[in-house]
């Protein structure tokens, strides 16, 4: 028989905490708050445990975990959809919250009620992620790379916005067309994440004035759309 890590996780409220993950689809197995605060919950044969902190008051440096899955874009899509029945729109800022999801993600986060991040990963993501952007790549494919490791994988918004405006400016020139069109994809999603329509509207007037082939508007199709699933997303339509 194989050991088993079982989490535990700070909790303030323990009724709040289990009634936030009975929300996501998890099953109470245990809540007692005699002689002391305990709970757990299971899902999919993952179980998580909720303590109090030694003095009540739970640490500046909020626990978490990582729980492994097979399909992480349908468990997003469980989860924002009962998040939305629940709170009439997916929260997105504040506690609780959860991160978005775009295609090819690999990732996302759920961050409770008490601030307890539990990080969902596709059970085959690769091992080995080049923070920084990939050594193979250079140029604004290197910036592009980059900016989706802080957005996807530090849930960084305004640092990936920053990284890619700046490389862009300094790379533009002498990009292949079809990065910068990349670049100003990523761009109009990141400042929907980030709550700035006018840079919105700007990146997407600037990605249309670009003369781009059938197969290369193709290509950054995806990642446009995923800047209307995030407005839709945040808004709840």
């Amino acid at each position: 028989m194989s050991d088993t890590a079982v989490p535990q996780l700070w909790t303030g409220d323990l009724a709040g905490t289990l009634d936030f993950y009975t929300t996501l689809g998890y099953t109470v197995t245990h809540e007692q708050t005699h002689p002391y605060v305990y709970g757990a919950v299971e899902n999919d044969g993952c179980a998580l445990h909720f303590v109090t902190a030694p003095n009540g008051d739970i640490p500046a440096e909020r626990s978490g975990c990582l729980v492994m899955v097979d399909d992480v874009a349908s468990r997003h899509q469980a989860f924002t959809t009962a998040l939305r029945a629940r709170y009439g729109k997916v929260p997105a800022k504040g506690l609780p919250r959860i991160t978005r999801f775009r295609p090819g993600q690999s990732r996302f986060t759920v961050v409770d009620p008490a601030g307890n991040q539990v990080i969902y990963i596709q059970r085959d993501e690769p091992m080995k992620l080049e923070y920084g952007g990939s050594k193979a790549l250079n140029g604004l494919a290197k910036v592009l790379d980059n900016a989706r490791i802080l957005r996807d994988f530090k849930n960084d918004d305004k640092a990936a916005f920053r990284v890619l405006e700046v490389g862009l400016g300094r790379f533009r020139l002498e990009a292949p067309r079809l990065d910068v069109a990349r670049a100003l994809a990523a761009l109009t999603e990141l400042a929907v994440a980030t709550g700035e329509p006018d840079r919105t509207a700007q990146f997407r007037a600037e990605l249309r004035a670009m003369e781009l082939s059938d197969a290369e508007r193709a290509a950054v199709a995806d990642e446009l759309r995923a800047s209307d699933d995030l407005a839709a997303w945040l808004s709840g339509t």
